[in-house]
């Protein structure tokens, strides 16, 4: 089978580095390989172009200089070399195969082999490559048939490949979600099942980087709830159960579609995220997005929508009616054409009615902004000080 018509291919950078490999081991010495050959035969996006060679790293590392591009040591100990032509990187990976594994790392040797490196990787459908002319080689002998019929399915035995990096459990429901067609595999997902617990072992970045790449898919719930059922999702994140709403969220906002997996509890998002390692803007987003008070308005009118986004800010008010099945549409373009408001007077104001410095100013601060925004925000200041007389008058 041949690959044809693909623009990066015969891109200037692509053929820079691709040269740069041929000159110094030969005109087949350099193959592309997985996630670009897939998406190719599948008639997807290619985003990332990467490449095998029999040339040992730092064979690699002396025929980009001689070629006058620059290399990056991205993963040198597993023969990974990150070339940059016209400012875009290209990972070029000796051939190899596994010596040794433990669930989440492994040691190689390099090989010039290209059926061995293929018996390592992961899906039959990654396990692809393609010479510079379009030649598609499948080594394993199903992966073109699996990448045009949407199959996820290990190389060899599924129980092996996981134990040697536990994180393909999570790979596995990624791929489903993103490429995946009809039903899955049922050697894969008994598998999964089966040796789920050993994702303990991988860290919660790794974890976490992976379920965020999910969670970016067209539709990712189907995958989900694969994951719920087999029990994966407990050994890693067992408050993230509702798949339900999940599925309601049809826009790849990946925090929005996690916060609706979980439950509506600030306190618990926001353990949840640090349990897995997310960012600080990530996990304040969770926790606003899936707090309870002040509660969303019943009725989206112009009033009561202004003080939702008083009180708890644009994102967390769309983030919040995105949850509950509502949408910013709902409220007539309020939510864009508003500004949030500063109450027009301060301490300072307070202090001239002869309110001496201490806690009693902010307390009658408070009690002013409370009327404030009862009365939607007046912005008058002669208005508002005359409500501050008041209520100090009233010994307030």
């Amino acid at each position: 089978m041949r690959l044809e018509n693909q623009p990066w291919m015969q891109a200037e950078a692509t053929l820079a580095v691709m040269a740069a490999l041929k000159r110094a081991g030969g005109e087949d010495c350099a193959r592309f390989v997985g996630g670009c050959v897939r998406n190719g035969l599948m008639g997807k996006p290619v985003e990332d172009v990467d490449i095998a060679t029999t040339l040992q790293p730092q064979a690699v590392i002396e025929a980009l200089e001689a070629a006058g591009l620059k290399h990056v040591p991205t993963g040198i100990d597993h023969g990974t070399v990150t070339a940059i032509a016209q400012g875009q990187p290209f990972e070029i990976t000796t051939l190899r195969r596994d010596v040794t594994t433990d669930g989440r790392n492994a040691t190689v040797a390099f090989t010039d082999d290209w059926a061995e490196d293929a018996a390592r990787r992961d899906f039959r459908l990654n396990a692809l490559y393609v010479d510079q002319a379009g030649q598609v080689f499948d080594p394993i002998g199903e992966g073109v048939a699996d990448a045009l019929a949407g199959r996820i399915v290990f190389v060899g035995d599924a129980e092996t490949r996981i134990r040697e990096d536990y994180l393909r459990i999570l790979r596995f429901f990624r791929f489903f979600a993103w490429y995946g067609q009809g039903e899955p595999d049922a050697a894969a997902l008994a598998a999964c099942a089966a040796l789920n617990e050993g994702m303990a072992r991988l860290s919660a970045e790794r974890i976490s980087k992976e379920l965020l790449k999910l969670l970016s898919a067209r539709d990712p719930a189907p995958a989900v709830r694969l994951m719920i059922e087999t029990g994966v999702m407990d050994t890693f994140a067992p408050e993230a159960r509702n798949a339900e709403r999940l599925a309601a969220i049809r826009y790849p906002d990946t925090i929005l579609r996690l916060a609706a997996l979980l439950p509506d509890d600030a306190h618990l998002a926001r353990h949840f995220a640090e349990r897995l390692r997310l960012s600080n803007a990530d996990r304040d987003r969770l926790a606003a997005a899936l707090a309870v008070e002040p509660p969303l308005p019943q009725t989206l009118d112009a009033r009561s929508v202004r003080r939702s986004l008083y009180d708890i800010g644009l994102r967390a008010y769309a983030d919040r009616l995105a949850l509950s099945g509502r949408t910013v549409e709902d409220t007539t373009g309020i939510a864009g054409d508003w500004a949030r408001p500063q109450l027009p007077i301060g301490g300072e104001d307070v202090v001239v009615l002869g309110i001496p410095k201490s806690r009693r100013v902010g307390e009658l601060l408070r009690k002013v902004e409370a009327w404030w925004i009862e009365n939607d925000f007046p912005d008058q200041r002669r208005e508002v000080l005359r409500k501050l007389s008041e209520i100090v008058s009233a010994g307030g």
